[in-house]
């Protein structure tokens, strides 16, 4: 069988790594920016930060702040607006996955505009030419997007996450620097933190994992398990944010290139019908969906037991796959993610609606069990 492993050009990691921004401008040979951030982090200076950088250096950009939480069709396409307008010819992303997933879609449709009509970029595009380049630097210890090749808007007409496949969408550079999340707050750490860990595990089991990918993936794990409870419990801990920036990065090399599974199946329909932040999606659903998939799992779950610090000395092989779960439960509880969908105010009636969705997501198939309409349904039901 034939893999295909696709990375960022360079990426650069470390406290403060931000300082390298005007060199790697003047390498792109380009002349001005377009900064795609969100309101939140221009309002407590975290933007700032960056653009400091552009400013010390002289480096012309303007910025548009317009993006919410689960990015829209609208958000894009106001952003393709402002990127013309400003007479941009690269972007620098910085924020989370909106903020980077946004900018992704911007650069692909400026070199593709025969997908102007953003909805035709679902699913994996045959897109011809690479995104104008991208320089993500997240604030965000989750999603990884600035190493994927995966990109999620929500069609609001439609009321359904789209998620996008495409190779030309992967930023040109990543810079990850623990410096930007040092202000992000226990709750969000905690969501963040949590959706690298489904990433970490989803990656390693899924159908298309394979020696390379599995290498990233246990090891994502590890520092997770190690580095989120502190970074929750104490913010400014340098040493557990900058494990955390890299673990995420680390598990998106790897499940960029594989592929996910049902946990996110079933968490994009919650963030497209209820606007449910995606990592508390996936953190809510994790435990109860990786106990479905053990009979499927047994050996790797005892791997993952292992690298999140559990001592399986003594157990069989199921005992050790169920310690797994366990442990992510625990891990889970510990930083204070919901437990139940009627905590988001999600409803029984809600769940058929929910299902349909999760069942003919991208994601699902990946799943390492096969899954059906009325297996959803009973996993949603049971995490009511």
């Amino acid at each position: 069988m034939i893999h295909r492993f696709i990375l960022n050009e360079v990426s650069y990691f470390g406290p403060g790594a931000r300082k390298e921004l005007p060199g790697v401008v003047a390498n792109l040979g380009k002349t001005k920016a377009l900064v795609v951030t969100d309101p939140g982090l221009v309002k407590f200076g975290v933007t700032a930060q960056v653009t400091a950088e552009l400013d010390k250096a002289g480096l012309p950009y303007e910025v548009f702040s317009d993006v919410k939480p689960n990015p829209t069709v609208s958000n894009v396409n106001a952003g393709l607006e402002a990127f013309r307008k400003a007479g941009a010819d690269y972007i620098i992303a910085v924020g989370g996955g909106s903020s980077i997933d946004t900018s992704k879609a911007i650069g692909i449709v400026i070199n593709n505009p025969e997908f102007a009509d953003i909805v035709s970029l679902e699913g994996v595009a045959p897109t011809k030419n690479k995104s104008v380049p991208i320089i993500a630097l997240p604030t965000t210890a989750g999603t990884a997007a600035e190493t994927t090749i995966n990109y999620v808007i929500i069609d609001e007409v439609n009321k359904k996450k789209m998620v996008c496949v495409d190779p030309n969408d992967i930023p040109a550079v990543a810079i990850i620097d623990a410096e930007l999340m040092y202000s992000l707050p226990a709750g969000l750490t905690a969501a963040t933190g949590m959706d690298a860990l489904t990433h970490a595990i989803e990656g390693y089991i899924t159908r298309g994992a394979w020696a390379l990918s599995d290498m990233f993936e246990i090891e994502a794990i590890r520092m997770i398990a190690e580095n989120l409870p502190v970074a929750v419990e104490h913010p400014s801990d340098a040493k557990a944010r900058d494990g955390m920036a890299v673990a995420q990065y680390v598990a998106g090399m790897a499940f960029s290139n594989v592929g996910l599974g049902l946990v996110h199946g079933m968490a994009h329909p919650m963030g497209s019908l209820f606007d449910i932040p995606h990592g508390v999606a996936n953190a809510l659903l994790l435990p109860t969906i990786m106990e479905w998939n053990m009979p499927a799992c047994v050996e790797k779950y005892g791997n993952i037991a292992r690298a999140m610090g559990v001592d399986t000395d003594g157990m069989t092989a199921e005992q050790a796959a169920q310690a797994a779960c366990d442990a992510v439960k625990a891990l889970s509880i510990k930083v204070g993610i919901p437990q139940h969908l009627s905590e988001l105010g999600i409803k029984a009636e809600d769940i058929p609606a929910l299902a349909a969705q999760a069942l003919a997501d991208v994601c699902t198939p990946g799943n390492p069990k096969d899954v059906t309409l009325e297996d959803i349904t009973a996993l949603y039901t049971k995490v009511l």
